[in-house]
């Protein structure tokens, strides 16, 4: 198995795409707006995914957050609102604010599921800072650790219940970066002292199954190399300080913060102590020279990503309970007048 996760260039696989990846064998594949065109569709896709590796528990992941981070929308799936909506009722109601994020995150891997999705990049435990860069913004569920952490907790737990494995990140935290990292190197001059409220809600959710590191440079760490290249940062800050001892992945391994081509960057990254490299574009040149740069999944990969996929579960169509779990959200939500 490659420690990879692919895209898919369309709502259905070329006759090139079953070949590579039945050859490749990745370790699970990444869905986007462009392989999500109605339910129906969408479960042959995953179905078909499956049966290549012949598993049920494959990773077969998409980025639902909620709000603009969201790659299944209406009219075929329902909405679920960013995070900023549990961070302003938890304001007013903490109780009400993980109540509701926990039914909302249920909800939605109940739908997940029916679709034949196993694992969503969700929760972002990035605090909100002033004055930063609007890529995180209101995707997050404040600026305070505890209360950052303890949305995100109602979250996993949510996905969790409904059969999908959630993700941490972006480690060690993104919310300071002035720039998007889609576009550029974000450079967080911050003190090892002020950086621990941004460590804080990934220390206290470091027994989540999945973590994504954020493409950062923190100089006050690692001077050279940004964090998903760092060897020191995700030795020393992600799996020491932080604690985390689940699946780390790449963020998306394309984004321009980074330097050099896909498999160098693919290569760095793992040597680096990222478990599993994310390639999301689909580009075969790419996926075939990360096949070349990276080496057979090691046992300690392996036993993460088992872990990961462990508890997940493929439903058969979608649960009854999902419109009363929305609905329970949304009546929580609505004590600040917020609407998914």
């Amino acid at each position: 198995m490659i420690p990879a996760i692919f895209g898919c260039s369309g709502p259905e696989l070329t006759a090139d795409e079953r070949a590579f990846f039945r050859d490749a064998d990745p370790a699970g594949y990444i869905l986007f707006g462009r392989n999500c065109v109605d339910p129906k569709q969408l479960r042959v896709l995953t179905d078909d995914l499956r049966a290549i590796h012949g598993r049920d528990r494959l990773l077969v992941s998409i980025d639902q957050e909620g709000g603009r981070v969201a790659r299944l929308r209406p009219p075929h799936w329902s909405v679920y609102p960013a995070g900023e909506a549990f961070d302003r009722l938890y304001a007013l109601a903490p109780a009400s604010a993980i109540e509701a994020a926990r039914a909302g995150a249920k909800a939605m891997a109940l739908e997940l599921a029916a679709m034949g999705i196993t694992v969503t990049y969700h929760p972002p435990l990035d605090l909100r800072h002033k004055g930063a860069s609007d890529v995180i913004g209101d995707r997050s569920l404040g600026s305070d650790p505890m209360q950052v952490a303890a949305i995100g907790r109602a979250i996993i737990d949510g996905l969790a219940a409904g059969g999908v494995t959630g993700c941490i990140k972006h480690m060690p935290g993104h919310g300071r970066a002035l720039v998007d990292s889609h576009k550029d190197m974000p450079r967080v001059d911050a003190s090892a002292e002020d950086l621990e409220s941004d460590l804080a809600p990934f220390r206290s959710l470091k027994s989540a199954l999945i973590g994504m590191t954020g493409h950062l440079l923190f100089p006050v760490w690692d001077a050279e190399n940004p964090v998903t290249l760092s060897e020191a940062i995700i030795r020393d800050v992600i799996r020491g300080e932080i604690g985390f001892e689940g699946l780390l992945l790449t963020d998306d391994i394309d984004m321009e913060a980074l330097e050099g081509s896909i498999p160098e960057r693919s290569a760095r990254a793992h040597a680096a102590g990222c478990d599993i490299v994310l390639n999301c574009w689909a580009k075969m040149d790419d996926m075939q020279g990360i096949c070349e740069a990276l080496p057979t999944m090691p046992e300690t990969t392996t036993a993460r990503l088992d872990r990961a996929l462990q508890d997940t579960r493929i439903a058969p169509a979608l649960s009854a309970e999902q419109p009363e779990l929305l609905a329970k959200r949304d009546a929580l939500l609505a004590q600040v007048g917020e609407a998914a």
